[in-house]
């Protein structure tokens, strides 16, 4: 694949992705051809700093897991109101973390 088109996607979309895996990532865009690419940018990614102001304003609700797919964790946080606010303020610290490792995990389902 062209150079400019992973720069370009590694640019607009690396702040959703964990720092330590863009190289990572770099070196498996240059392997795929253009039609993957399509696919890759079509994934509907999370954004980590909306899912934190989530967390932050009524994530003692779950409303944060459920954001990231994690329906258990979700229904777990909502019935016992952020484990008794502990649980909501851990995830304020964890959550940003959370969603990015999710979009990886994402990525990788389709890049290797």
């Amino acid at each position: 694949m062209e150079q400019n088109k992973i720069e370009m996607f590694i640019a607009s979309m690396g702040s959703k992705f964990p720092g330590e895996k863009l190289m990572l990532m770099r070196n498996q865009l240059e392997k795929i051809d253009d039609s993957k690419l399509m696919v890759i940018q079509s994934i509907d990614y999370k954004d980590p700093t909306t899912i934190l102001i989530v967390s932050i304003l009524i994530g003692g609700l779950g409303i944060d897991r459920f954001m990231l797919g994690q329906t258990g964790l979700g229904v777990g946080k909502l019935l016992t109101c952020g484990g008794v606010g502990i649980w909501t303020i851990v995830d304020w610290f964890k959550i940003k973390g959370a969603a990015k490792e999710i979009n990886y995990q994402k990525f990788c389902q389709v890049a290797f």
